[in-house]
């Protein structure tokens, strides 16, 4: 019987087939372990996955991670290197020397993914290969998640709204950023994600909560302020992304009204989803709404992004993309607003397209909530 790395690897071999690349090399990372189950981390020594058309899937790697190769549920031919960087070329090269040139001709890389290290390392050991981006193909493979990878992805919103719930009684005034988001990060751990987290948690405050990326700093909350916190967790891998806005204290009638046109605009655009309209329709709905009520200038960036292994991954829901909306796609829903100097609000949420319908995966209250 197929297991669920044969499968997927079949599904990539039939992508190749129709494609103009011969082979596709990762590094470690998200697809690494999508096609494989393999997780190194990225170090000075170089890791390669070399995928073709016809043959066997070739795996380099120093010879002190072989091991972890031993128990894989799919033939792989391992080629492993030393300890001395000197000789690592001339290892690979004796044990690759066999191979088709014309089966290796061309060749595609992760274009977000794939290192300087390993692209030499490649070079070297091919030389002579026409090297492209085989970004466009790996999207193909990974877009549409199976009924595994959507149970993973609500077991990471479980947890992640879980950890939320759990670190809301230790907000009071004083309290710093960096101590908020770190007790988050203890109670994320606690309540089950991998060690792993998809990002380090954005807790913003005051006027910190008009930076959509904020980072969090040692400012200390204070009465009045908004707060925005975006965190996820990650479970076997694979990763939620949400966002709520608070206010500490009291919210003034201004801030009241942006949060009901953020939670409008979050909630016209999770009810527009649905298979077969385009990604930028999305967004344009969620746009419209801000922009309806003046507040267009302070929505600067997409409505949402795809969720998988990676935070960020296909499909984008920006204005400009066409992509068709299908069964299987999980992204996100995030509208904001931001006015400098004085505060922001976003309200995340994450969303599963079914054959029918959507399936909103992320259950935390979207009402403004006073802390």
């Amino acid at each position: 019987m197929e297991n669920i790395y044969q499968h997927r690897q079949s599904v990539l071999r039939s992508l190749l087939q129709t494609s103009s690349l011969d082979l596709i090399a990762l590094n470690p990372g998200p697809s690494l372990y999508y096609l494989t189950g393999l997780d190194f981390h990225l170090m000075e020594r170089p890791i390669l996955f070399l995928f073709s058309k016809k043959t066997t899937p070739i795996i380099i790697l120093p010879l002190l991670e072989k091991s972890k190769i031993n128990q894989l549920p799919f033939a792989v031919k391992a080629i492993t290197y030393g300890e001395d960087p000197r000789a690592w070329r001339a290892e690979i090269q004796k044990n690759t020397a066999a191979l088709d040139d014309t089966e290796f001709s061309r060749i595609g890389v992760e274009e977000t993914q794939f290192r300087f290290l390993e692209l030499e390392f490649l070079r070297s050991v091919f030389p002579n290969r026409e090297i492209s981006s085989c970004q466009n193909l790996i999207a193909k493979l990974r877009i549409n998640k199976d009924e595994f990878e959507k149970a993973f992805i609500k077991q990471a919103v479980l947890i992640a709204e879980t950890a939320l719930t759990n670190t809301l009684p230790l907000v009071k005034l004083g309290i710093s950023e960096q101590e908020l988001a770190s007790e988050l990060v203890i109670q994320l751990i606690r309540c089950g994600s991998d060690a792993q987290l998809p990002f380090y948690p954005i807790v913003a405050s005051g006027e910190n909560a008009a930076n959509p990326h904020a980072t969090p700093t040692d400012r200390k909350i204070q009465f009045g302020d908004a707060l925005v916190i975006d965190w996820g967790a990650r479970h076997h891998g694979y990763i939620s992304d949400l966002t709520r806005t608070f206010v500490i204290g009291k919210a003034t009638q201004e801030f009241e009204e942006i949060y009901r046109v953020v939670q409008q605009a979050n909630n016209f655009g999770c009810q527009s989803v649905m298979p077969g309209i385009q990604a930028g329709d999305v967004d344009r709905i969620v746009r419209q709404v801000i922009s309806n009520a003046g507040y267009g200038e302070y929505f600067p960036h997409r409505t949402g992004h795809g969720i998988g292994l990676e935070a960020h991954e296909e499909p984008y829901i920006r204005s400009d993309n066409t992509q068709i909306l299908q069964a299987g796609m999980a992204f996100t829903i995030e509208p904001g607003i931001y006015i400098p100097q004085k505060w922001g609000v976003r309200i995340e949420d994450n969303i599963f397209v079914t054959n029918n319908n959507v399936e909103l995966l992320s259950s935390i209250t979207r009402d403004l909530v006073i802390l």
